[in-house]
């Protein structure tokens, strides 16, 4: 049987192994973000700051909606890792199948629910009346396209547990082009195409989703990469019991730690919204930077976990630290010098969103003064939280951010808005990142993460078996990875 290239973590050089898997999940999450950006670019040109709001509110339900998704996909990630470190193609794909079977249907349900409860959770977030339509149009065509996600998410993560980063970035480079092609057509209704305003948006990204989906599945099993569900496997999708309360066991403490994120996020948001239309395009043009500057920290985040958990599996407790280090090393470094570019280069990144005569910029470059530099104690806590979920501790990272999200965050905001005004939701980001971080760094130097054992599986099947021990015998067998 042919084999797919592999790509080992656990051997070779630490930091460029580290780079060369970080690196093109940088350039997927880049690539993700400027999606989101263009799009966010041709909603405030084309339709007005009503609209971009609507996509800010919007968004932060669908983020809301997506957390477990997410929780579950990271879990399936750390579990393939694992099995991959000890060269276990069968349980890698036990645990692929598990996690597809037993959560698609979840993602229906809450893709279901968010369509009919769309008006309500978007009048929860006090938004502003002339932005209600639009906002409810655009989150139910949204919500259409979770089941799809979940797909996307759940292969890509595992894609990136096994090491391969590559796959998962041309598939995104894909979705990109699409979405971001359409989307003026579907708004304005060029040519043919209807005229669907904000709901065109949501549409070209409902059509992204599909195309992204159907070509990923194509590039797994044309390469046949570690991944795919062939013959006896597809029994793998009626749900493992063991299986999926381990996925659970970790899957739910990541999932209600974005809960925490977004709830946090949803509360500010709302206190924005007292603040007027201005104040939350301001602050929804913010967020498309923030996403970029915490794009590197994200990345090695998932990498750092990736490698982590590939080398727990194989037993190489020597090399864990090693990985952390180099992680925050690159984060202070990379993140550090993005802070201080945008701090530069502020008005004219903004700009690109809301014009150059919006009332709204200089609130932008106001909340960016204050905001930007706390992501750079954001992301050493980040890389801290891979580390410790590459071996199942999950429950102090949802633990720390729980408190510096909710009391924290939320409680300076709120206890200091009488005399700051909207300065107190500004400064409260700063002040929560960097109590996180400490925290962070408490937990993994004096915290019992290590203790946990991996997940030990079952003997492999005798095809398997055979499988991972040609793939041992093989040259490209102990590579190290190209992305």
């Amino acid at each position: 049987m042919a084999m797919p290239p592999k790509r080992d973590l656990t051997t070779g050089p630490i930091g460029s192994a580290l780079l060369a898997f970080a690196v093109p999940t940088l350039f997927s999450s880049i690539l993700q973000s400027l999606q989101g950006s263009i799009n966010t670019i041709w909603v405030g040109r084309f339709l007005g700051e009503a609209a971009l709001a609507a996509t800010s509110n919007a968004n932060m339900i669908l983020f809301l909606t997506l957390s477990f998704v997410f929780g579950f996909g990271m879990a399936a990630t750390i579990l393939v890792g694992q099995a991959y470190g000890r060269r276990d193609l069968d349980q890698v794909r036990r645990v692929i199948g598990t996690t597809i079977g037993a959560f698609f249907f979840l993602a229906v349900i809450f893709a279901a629910l968010g369509w009919l409860f769309s008006p309500q959770l978007l009048g929860v977030m006090g938004l502003a009346p002339e932005a209600m339509a639009s906002a409810l149009a655009y989150t139910r065509v949204i919500f259409l396209a979770i089941p799809l996600v979940m797909l996307t998410v759940v292969l890509s993560m595992s894609l990136r547990g096994t090491g391969d980063a590559l796959t998962p970035l041309w598939i995104m480079i894909v979705m990109v082009v699409i979405d971001c092609g359409l989307n003026p057509l579907l708004i304005l209704g060029v040519g043919p195409l209807p005229r669907l305003g904000i709901a065109g948006s949501a549409t070209a990204t409902l059509v992204a989703n599909v195309v992204g989906l159907l070509g990923l599945l194509a590039v797994i099993y044309l390469r046949d990469l570690p991944v795919r569900l062939r013959g006896h496997e597809f029994a793998y999708l009626k749900p493992d019991p063991a299986l999926v309360k381990r996925i659970m066991a970790m899957g739910l403490p990541m999932g209600l730690q974005m809960i925490v994120l977004s709830v946090a996020g949803l509360a500010m948001l709302g206190m924005v919204n007292r603040e007027g239309v201005d104040t939350t395009a301001a602050f929804g043009v913010a967020l498309q930077l923030w996403t970029y500057i915490q794009m590197p920290s994200m990345a090695l985040g998932a990498a750092v976990s990736a490698m982590a958990a590939q080398n727990i599996g194989a037993g190489k407790w020597d090399r864990v630290g090693r990985i952390t280090i180099s992680g925050v090393t690159y984060n202070l470094l990379i993140t550090g010098a993005l802070v201080l570019v945008l701090a530069i280069a502020d008005r004219p990144a903004l700009a690109l969103f809301i014009g150059g005569d919006s009332p709204a910029l200089p609130i932008a470059q106001h909340i960016q003064l204050i905001v930007t530099w706390s992501f750079v104690m954001a992301g050493v806590a980040m890389t801290l939280f891979g580390t410790m979920r590459a071996n199942g501790s999950v429950w102090w990272p949802l633990i720390i951010l729980g408190v510096t999200q909710l009391p924290i965050r939320l409680g300076i905001a709120l206890a200091t808005y009488g005399w700051l005004g909207a300065d107190a939701i500004w400064i409260a980001y700063p002040i929560s990142s960097t109590l996180s971080m400490l925290a962070a760094v408490w937990v993994y130097r004096k915290g019992d993460w290590k203790k946990r054992k991996p997940m030990m599986a079952p003997r492999p099947g005798p095809d398997a078996a055979i499988e991972a021990a040609n793939a041992d015998m093989e040259p490209e067998g102990r590579m190290t990875p190209t992305g």
